[in-house]
């Protein structure tokens, strides 16, 4: 039900949102050289390695380590980047990683290649076994600011409640969250 649920969604808002895509990608391609699409190397369900696309809102440049990992992370973003991270407009183009089973739109989200240690976290728990998701349980409670302990515990959570009810929960939570901009900081 969760997979034909995900389909019918990205269906859904790939329609709706196909208007505001274009415009993105011409601003993406406008503002900066390089890729329209970054793709990043993240953990999937029973840690298998995926590719997840994002519109890019970093310069070429940029290290290779997750955001808050940067000592000034806004150095490097492009002139649109920090709207589309803002707006979680970045995140659009993971409905493509939804339509192809990588990710789902609830779960924990996909761990970049590098974070040993909320792999490790995630493996002790179970949660790797959860397909990841363009939300989570954690990010409605913390987003960027969660210590990966804390991250997990919340995924761990959602993993003994699993259901079509929570997740729509999760969902609302999250749409909340992106309107008020609450939980990203950078």
């Amino acid at each position: 039900m969760k997979k034909l649920f995900d389909l019918s969604l990205t269906f859904a808002l790939g329609a709706i949102l196909f208007p505001p895509i274009i415009i993105i990608i011409i601003l993406v391609k406008l503002t900066s050289r390089g890729p329209i699409i970054y793709w990043s190397d993240r953990i999937g369900i029973n840690n298998k390695v995926f590719r997840m696309p994002k519109f890019r809102t970093m310069q070429i440049d940029a290290p290779n380590v997750a955001t808050h990992l940067l000592e000034n992370p806004k150095q490097y973003l492009t002139p649109v980047g920090g709207f589309l991270r803002k707006t979680s407009l970045d995140e659009l183009p993971q409905l493509a990683s939804i339509l192809v089973g990588d990710m789902s739109f609830v779960g924990p989200r996909p761990a970049l290649f590098n974070q040993d240690d909320l792999i490790e976290l995630r493996n002790q728990y179970g949660v790797n076994k959860l397909v990841p998701g363009l939300t989570g349980w954690a990010q409605v409670n913390g987003r960027d600011e969660l210590p990966i302990p804390v991250k997990v515990q919340y995924e761990v959570e959602y993993l003994q409640k699993q259901s079509f009810w929570f997740d729509m929960k999760i969902l609302g939570l999250t749409f909340l969250k992106v309107v008020r901009r609450d939980g990203v900081s950078h």
